[in-house]
């Protein structure tokens, strides 16, 4: 008897591609509110009224005074200090911004001194001299700038995105290329971008295929070079590169991610049998698998990828009895342990079967009452 590893089918891969961030499009708002007594103002609610779109967010100040929004659009909005139920001050047509907090504070003694209340509606030039209102004005136009090209990179990187998903290459490179044009620390735009090359490059054999793998590798190298700690990358970037046979760079990068996350080495190490297996380097691939079960024992297709192939380094002895390295058949019982219903658990009962074993399978009822001891008065 016989037991050869088999292809794995690329969906059997751990992790095959892992979720990557998106672009970021939030920003943050932050401040101190004084009281006319020149005294930080707390619990007074903080009300921001988005008025390019509709959004409304609140917070409230602490006890100091202080309060936070960090999670608010960009946009354009209009802030209000409402304490016991009355508007006190309020700044108008304040624009967000990306980076560091925007700081808006509120002094209610020179907005009551100016008449502020209710029914005041000041604008956040208010206070400012003539030179800071042109710095202000200047500093708005900048930012309306940066939100029409914020909302040009958000729009080609989403429809090249929802290209890629449908697996509409060529559109998504075009989105996307325009993407990293407009922004070239973006991430998620490289990464997506390495994608759509590598997918084209699939349905695109020759040296026109060559060329778009080769785009896609400098892309990866781009998202890589932006987030360096990040296994994610190295992983996607390696499964690529297989797809190209490049299976020596491909391990180098499944390394790197091992290192990077040594809570799921597992599943980069299995990756990487999987990758040899399809290559026909079983013995290579045996030393993956062995590696990805020393980092995650509990890796239920590792243990039985690996007792697939020591079972196929099996012998028999003068008698004719099948005899199978050390390991062999604990490998495949961990897997029925693991995954008792797993797509290879009857594959692995029949083969400890075939190599005299026997299949140890404990059922517990787990609705069972709980064995438990009284003693009698």
């Amino acid at each position: 008897m016989s037991f050869q590893l088999k292809p794995l089918a690329i969906a059997s891969f751990a992790a095959l591609l892992l979720s990557l961030p998106a672009l970021s499009q939030t920003t943050q708002l932050e401040g101190i509110v004084k009281g006319p007594d020149g005294k930080p103002v707390a619990n007074a609610v903080i009300k921001i009224d988005r008025t390019d779109i509709k959004g409304n967010y609140s917070v409230k100040t602490d006890k100091k005074g202080h309060y936070g929004h960090y999670g608010l659009p960009l946009g354009t909005f209009d802030v209000s200090v409402v304490v016991d139920g009355q508007v006190k001050d309020m700044m108008k047509n304040v624009r967000t911004k990306g980076g560091d907090p925007l700081q808006l504070n509120f002094d209610l003694k020179a907005a009551s001194d100016n008449g502020a209340g209710a029914e005041a509606a000041l604008d956040a030039t208010r206070g400012m001299t003539k030179e800071q209102k042109e710095a202000f004005e200047k500093a708005n136009k900048g930012r309306e700038a940066q939100l029409a090209k914020n909302k040009e990179l958000n729009d080609a990187y989403t429809a090249g995105k929802n290209a890629l998903d449908a697996k509409q290459y060529d559109q998504a490179i075009e989105s996307l290329v325009k993407a990293s044009t407009l922004d070239a620390k973006q991430v998620a735009v490289w990464s997506s971008l390495a994608d759509a090359y590598i997918g084209s490059a699939g349905q695109k054999p020759g040296p026109d295929g060559e060329a778009l793998y080769q785009k896609g590798f400098d892309a990866f190298k781009q998202a890589i070079e932006l987030k360096p700690d990040d296994a994610a990358y190295y992983n996607n970037y390696a499964l690529a590169l297989a797809k190209d046979k490049k299976i020596d760079e491909a391990k180098t990068n499944l390394d790197k991610a091992a290192q990077l996350d040594p809570p799921g080495a597992g599943k980069y190490f299995y990756n990487m049998g999987a990758l040899l297996v399809n290559s026909n380097q079983n013995e290579a691939a045996g030393e993956e698998f062995k590696k990805a079960i020393a980092a995650d024992p509990t890796y239920a297709d590792a243990q039985f990828q690996y007792g697939l192939f020591l079972a196929g380094k099996a012998t028999t002895d003068a008698s004719g009895k099948i005899v199978p390295p050390p390991g062999t058949i604990e490998a495949l019982q961990k897997y029925i342990e693991l995954k008792p219903d797993g797509p290879n658990a009857q594959q692995a009962k029949d083969m400890i079967a075939g190599l005299g074993g026997s299949v140890n399978v404990q059922i517990t009822n787990p609705n069972a009452p709980a064995n438990t001891k009284t003693k009698k008065k």
